[in-house]
């Protein structure tokens, strides 16, 4: 028996064996497809449209015999895949650091120290600690358990579990399959009971393991995002391919030089083609999901980090999320007294209250995990040490879990001189009352007293004891003559960063939903200590049975407590605010909890007390089990698609210009001013910043302020779309005008495209700037930076890296003579730099004119 084999007896490997285990045998993972090298993105960089058509630029400048232009244009070729290479290797590690938290966690005993790992750090001879929910990390033996049941349908097929007992002598691991087996394996579930296991087979060489090969054809899906902006680029590329075509043959037609035409083409492929929208979503996503797992929240799913951005509700339990879930006894009531123990001053406790804990401790697990069995363990420590009320050397018998029907639990002990069993039970005040069968003036007397102490905040257990002849024990607990011992009252502290994110909550337009299985008085306490309103309303679990989906659906949305909620309920409220239109996100930690999980829009799973199924049916888990951290997570979660829609606006405005130039030319025949080398040199700013630049973008002052974006909202909207096209047809009127104006005062082709490329370029860095918020201008952005004016100020190292490399790469083509030639242009004079850096500045200053309009229109309502 579980109870037989103490915890403290055990000490496990030692961390020096484990680590030295784990670099002779590996991971314990199965088969994966493998993390990509860097020869392997390399090879898909190069697949990629832009690289082809520079490649086949250069192709055409040899073949023309200049070698210089094809050189520095392959040269660009390399420069940018190292750029992508850098943005991919970032990706990559966020991944990897994703993958290493995702993994399953297993609780494991080494040093004499119980603690949780990933799962895929267990080793050979790892001692595992088993419980209800948890998934099996690695193949083990038994070495003790207590109603110990495995649901092992993954290996097997079997629709029912099977029945595990502790392994008597030296038994060699065998197939799964049946009853009454000492083994465990990996990936199945632990359906009931807990145990202590001693790991025989990790990895590639478990059961599952054997047949995991299957697992290296599987491919990540990608996010409806993803495909959103994959069909987009689809149907670009078809548009860009049509017009390239007419533009080569309208050049050759006209001009009567097919190879230009050609150059020209393509030059124009490159200005249209989006190819950075696919790239970007995987960044800012990949990206995105680490920078939430900093904030000790794990993204399970890449979609929740776009949903989390909308979330209307969020649904939290009391214990562990609201408060921190390290139970101290508080309050008892016994023989018609009540005790208040203080935790600063300890007295010597009233000898009415000895059984009371004799008992309460006797029921409960002799090395717990439950955070209230050790508040009574340590409560019989300090107070009944060295009594005879303390019984170490009795043998558990038999233990009466706990069930949907009945919240109380019984252990039977035998003391090693006692002719009779002993019977503990502790559970749920009106369980323990019905198992001593109460009459109807006894349940009022317990009703009142009950309400008093769940006033207090005090979550509020019953505890009996009972004698039983040495017989065949009964099915039952109810079979057992109880007598009632009387209530003990834990309490169990708020975090303190509770009350400031509920605030948070409601400035954001999003409402906080409490659902606790405590006492309405216990949760309107606690409501009343975090500020969650309103508090005077509650719903109980029995009224929710009474109600129909109509009339709930009406009451949930002025009812923000729920109490006596079972797991099972939370699927029916999950799906009335579902049914009200509202974005939910739920947290759970129970094997009950996994269809609300599910059925959520962003289910939240704990990570420190969840177990494995509810972690495998959520989206988020919650790595330390605070509320404060979900709305960390939804405040990135907005973040995230906030850069992500001024990363796609810039993206798609900068094409604008660069497609504008050229293909205006080639239809008035004037002087070409792109050359496949100037959009090359153009990529090279344009591909980090509308990935790590934008990515990395502080959020909106008002992000927090504002109600949660609508789901449906799509990236590009109508607003977004038309801003996008506007900036960009700013700059290329600008351009023109420029262009237009230098060939007009006769100052040649090379004048003209140097003084319109420069142009070109400060427009783009403008650009970035300005779309780095849409609500304050360039000059308050770069100000909060300097003078921390914003709460948040920006720390985006990447847009200064970006800023000074282009215009320090822009000085050398203008003033290194090698480069000036090869890019055809003449140089610049001072008077020449200042038109160009006015006349790309003026091209934005429309856009930073109306976000102060704008700004002010919203103030004024």
């Amino acid at each position: 028996m579980l109870n037989q084999l103490n915890l403290d007896t055990i000490t496990g490997l030692s961390e020096q064996e484990a680590t030295y285990k784990l670099k002779r045998e590996g991971f314990n993972e199965l088969p994966s497809s493998k993390q990509r090298n860097i020869l392997a993105i390399a090879a898909e960089v190069l697949q990629e449209p832009i690289f082809l058509l520079l490649v086949g630029c250069g192709a055409i400048y040899i073949f023309l015999g200049e070698l210089q232009d094809a050189l520095i244009l392959l040269g660009f070729v390399f420069f940018i895949m190292g750029i992508t290479l850098y943005q991919e290797q970032k990706t990559e590690h966020a991944l990897e650091a994703l993958r290493d938290l995702s993994s399953p966690r297993a609780s494991v005993i080494r040093d004499g120290q119980q603690k949780r790992i990933a799962g895929r750090e267990v080793v050979r001879g790892d001692m595992i600690i088993l419980a209800e929910g948890d998934r099996v990390p690695a193949d083990a033996t038994l070495l003790s358990c207590t109603h110990f049941t495995v649901d092992e349908s993954l290996l097997t097929g079997e629709s029912v579990p099977v029945r595990k007992v502790v392994q008597h002598g030296n038994t060699f691991i065998q197939r799964p399959g049946g009853d009454d087996l000492p083994f465990v394996y990996s990936g199945t579930l632990i359906v009931a009971g807990q145990g202590v296991a001693e790991v025989t087979s990790t990895g590639i060489h478990t059961e599952i393991g054997k047949i995991g090969k299957a697992l290296q054809t599987v491919t990540p899906e990608e996010t409806l995002l993803q495909k959103e902006t994959g069909q987009l680029v689809k149907k670009l590329a078809i548009v860009a391919i049509a017009i390239c075509v007419a533009i080569i043959v309208i050049y050759g037609l006209t001009r009567g030089n097919w190879l230009n035409g050609f150059l020209a083409g393509l030059a124009l492929a490159m200005a249209i083609l989006p190819n950075e929208f696919p790239v970007v979503v995987t960044i800012f996503l990949a990206l995105g999901a680490w920078r939430i797992s900093q904030k000790r929240v794990l993204a399970r799913r890449m979609p929740a980090v776009e949903t989390l951005g909308s979330a209307t509700v969020l649904c939290v339990d009391k214990t562990g999320t609201l408060t921190f879930n390290q139970m101290s006894v508080n309050q008892m009531f016994a023989q018609g007294e009540v005790y208040h123990l203080n935790q600063h001053e300890r007295e010597p406790l009233p000898e009415t209250f000895h059984q009371l804990v004799e008992f309460s401790i006797l029921a409960s697990q002799k090395d717990p995990f439950d955070p209230m069995e050790k508040a009574f363990k340590n409560l019989g420590n300090d107070y009944l040490a060295n009594t005879e009320h303390l019984h170490n050397d009795w043998n558990l018998i038999h233990e009466y879990p706990l069930s949907p029907h009945l919240l109380a639990m019984s252990h039977v002990w035998q003391s090693p001189t006692g002719a009779d069993y002993i019977i503990a039970a502790k559970g749920a005040p009106e369980a323990i009352a019905d198992l001593c069968h109460f009459d109807s003036t006894q349940m009022q007397q317990l009703a009142q007293k009950i309400t008093q102490m769940a006033n207090a905040g005090l979550r509020i257990l019953g505890v009996a004891k009972a004698y039983f002849q040495h017989t065949a024990l009964p099915g039952e607990q109810h079979d057992f003559n109880f007598e009632f011992l009387g209530l003990v009252g834990l309490a169990d502290p708020v975090r303190p960063t509770v009350k400031a994110a509920i605030q948070e909550c409601y400035t954001a337009g999003i409402q906080v939903v409490m659902i606790t299985g405590d006492y309405p008085g216990t949760a309107q306490n606690i409501a009343r200590q975090i500020s969650l309103e309103p508090s005077n309303q509650v719903i109980t679990g029995s009224e929710l049975e009474q109600m129909d989906d109509s009339e709930l659906s009406r009451r949930i949305k002025t009812v923000n407590i729920f109490a006596r909620v079972v797991p099972e309920q939370k699927l029916r409220l999950v799906n009335a605010l579902k049914n009200n239109g509202e974005i939910v996100a739920m947290t759970g930690d129970g094997v009950n909890d996994a269809p609300a999980l599910k059925s959520a829009h962003i289910g939240i799973a704990m990570g420190g007390r969840g177990t494995d199924v509810a972690r495998e049916a959520a989206d988020l888990v919650l790595l330390d089990d605070d509320f404060s951290s979900i709305v960390e997570a939804v405040k990135l979660g907005r973040r995230i698609f906030d850069n992500l829609k001024k990363a796609m606006a810039y993206t798609l405005a900068v094409h604008v210009p660069i497609a504008g130039m050229s293909l205006i030319p080639v239809l008035f025949k004037w002087p070409l001013v792109l050359l496949p080398i100037h959009i090359a040199f153009l990529h090279l700013i344009i591909d980090p910043a509308c990935s790590v630049v934008f990515e990395a973008e502080p959020p909106e002052i008002n992000i927090m302020r504002r109600p949660p974006r609508n789901p449906k909202e799509p990236l590009f909207s109508q607003r977004t779309l038309g801003l996008a096209v506007l900036q960009g047809v700013g700059i290329l009127l600008v351009l023109l005008i420029v262009f237009a104006t230098a060939l007009c005062r006769g100052q040649g082709e090379l004048d003209a495209r140097a003084l319109t490329f420069t142009t070109l370029i400060i427009a783009n860095l403008s650009l970035i700037l300005t779309n780095r918020s849409w609500s304050r201008t360039i000059w308050e952005m770069l100000r909060s930076r300097s003078r921390r004016v914003s709460p948040e100020p920006s720390q985006n190292v990447v847009l200064w890296w970006v800023l000074g490399g282009a215009l320090v790469f822009l000085a050398f083509v203008l003033y290194l003579p090698l480069l000036r030639h090869l890019f055809r242009f003449s140089i610049l004079h001072p008077i020449d730099l200042a038109i160009c850096f006015t006349a790309g500045i003026m091209s934005i200053l429309w856009f930073e004119q109306m976000k102060i309009l704008y700004r002010n229109k919203r103030a004024s309502i």
